[in-house]
């Protein structure tokens, strides 16, 4: 199949020739004609198998059929959740409009807001935004939502990671209800249908590939080693492959700035990008190491969410991630487009636990590998992957039998000599809505990790 046949314009079809590409991804053959038609869409696809695109090549068609954007007015929100991502999605809509007479912005946190502003005014057709700061711009008036036609949620399953549903919510609430919705992400977890639920109208669900599923174009290995000598074995790695790229992936922000010391103690040019970053030092870092100026970056999940880096031959986890499906977001920056890639993650055996459920996400064993002068004193063990699926129920335990506990200050005891509950715990449950519920949006309130301000 190729773009002609998706029943994309002229217009569009001349940017997609100019960026090389000859036929549409299976994500992109399939959300194309559905957003083209105005549907609502859920789609769930492999980081790098082009879920951009996907939605903003119909997207730029359906709105230069229309009408431009009024003054302070926004045709099409676009909402991600990181500054990086939203960067990298503004590309992508310039690239893809270029021969179109559409307004297109991107706003987000760590910049001066009064520049945005001031863009804003006359009108919008294409923002793209982080919820934080697109917020802050309503609130200042700088912006109207009551005539939006297009809602994009990018990358919804990390918007849910990070808290960010306090402030979908609040976002909802402003819009118009007859509009068009489309939700993107890389995995559908619980929570992720759960608020296409509360969003979604009717809408055609496309999974392009298995879920949670690791792309096959990526080499994966573990590296066996004691935590003490986990940045030595990295370097030497990077020595003896004569690395000229990699992503390396931290839990933490001080952990990703140590490690950038020591290998350029070690001779390794590294720069460290993360959420106490600057948005000016985390844009130059990024720039560096694409042109080559830097050999490693270090970069903890947050900031790395949206990083679209040509060709990156390695990703390595020098710690492995919390949450098992964020492994599957780590390997993918590498592999892209059909082209191959490595995925290496050093890993001790006090990780035997985070490994298993990685193993079980991606429902296969990643090769175990020790390399000479970095045995460790204690090899990871081997365990089965868990077969994937819900889980059982757990049985409802006993409860406790209080009555030989001796009664305290304030305290009353029954006939039956059961200490009697005095408020607190125990009492009736509360009657409080959780938070999201009334606003159409289900999810659960989580302080968020970066809002994007």
């Amino acid at each position: 199949m190729s773009f002609t046949e998706l029943g994309l314009s002229g217009c569009l079809l001349r940017a997609v020739e100019g960026e090389g590409y000859d036929s549409p991804t299976p994500v992109q053959q399939k959300a194309i004609p559905a957003i083209l038609l105005r549907r609502d869409v859920m789609a769930a696809a492999q980081t790098g198998t082009g879920k951009t695109a996907a939605f903003t090549l119909p997207l730029l068609q359906n709105l230069a059929e229309g009408e431009h954007a009024r003054s302070n007015a926004v045709r099409a929100l676009i909402l991600t959740p990181t500054r990086e991502l939203a960067g990298q999605v503004g590309e992508s809509v310039a690239t893809y409009g270029q021969h179109l007479a559409l307004r297109t912005a991107v706003v987000f946190g760590g910049v001066k807001i009064n520049p945005q502003m001031k863009k804003l005014r006359g009108g919008i057709d294409v923002l793209v935004a982080t919820p934080g700061r697109l917020l802050d711009l309503y609130h200042q008036r700088a912006i109207r939502l009551s005539t939006l036609e297009i809602l994009v949620l990018d990358e919804a399953d990390r918007m849910l990671d990070m808290g960010f549903i306090e402030d979908i919510t609040k976002i909802m609430s402003l819009l118009p209800k007859r509009r068009q919705n489309l939700l993107f992400s890389a995995t559908f977890s619980h929570d992720i249908r759960r608020l296409a639920g509360g969003i979604l109208h009717d809408p055609i669900q496309i999974e392009a590939s298995p879920r949670n599923a690791a792309a096959k174009s990526v080499k994966q290995a573990v590296f066996e080693v004691d935590k003490a000598k986990k940045p030595a074995l990295l370097s030497h790695l990077i020595r003896r492959g004569s690395w000229d790229q990699a992503l390396v992936f931290t839990l933490t922000k001080r952990g990703a700035d140590r490690l950038t010391s020591q290998l350029e103690k070690d001779g390794i040019t590294a720069i460290a990008i993360h959420g106490d970053k600057s948005q000016g030092a985390r844009t130059r870092a990024l720039a560096k190491f694409k042109a080559g100026e830097v050999r490693i970056l270090v970069a903890t999940d947050v900031a790395a969410r949206g990083l679209d880096i040509e060709q990156l031959p390695y990703v390595v986890n020098f710690d492995l991630p919390k949450v098992a499906e964020d492994y599957v977001h780590r390997i993918g920056r590498t592999g892209r487009a059909g082209l191959q890639g490595e995925a290496i993650s050093l890993v001790t055996a006090n990780d035997v636990k985070l490994l298993t459920a990685i193993e079980t996400v991606i429902q296969q064993r990643i090769t175990r590998e020790q390399e000479v002068g970095f045995v460790p004193k204690q090899s990871v063990p081997i365990t089965e992957p868990r077969a994937s699926g819900p889980k059982k129920p757990k049985k409802p335990k006993k409860p406790k039998d209080y009555s030989a506990a001796k009664a305290g200050p304030g305290s009353s005891r029954g006939k039956s000599g059961k200490k009697k509950a005095v408020g607190g715990r125990g009492g009736k449950p509360s009657s409080k809505p959780a938070v999201g519920q009334g606003h159409g949006v289900a999810g659960k309130s989580r302080k968020p990790a970066n809002r994007g301000r």
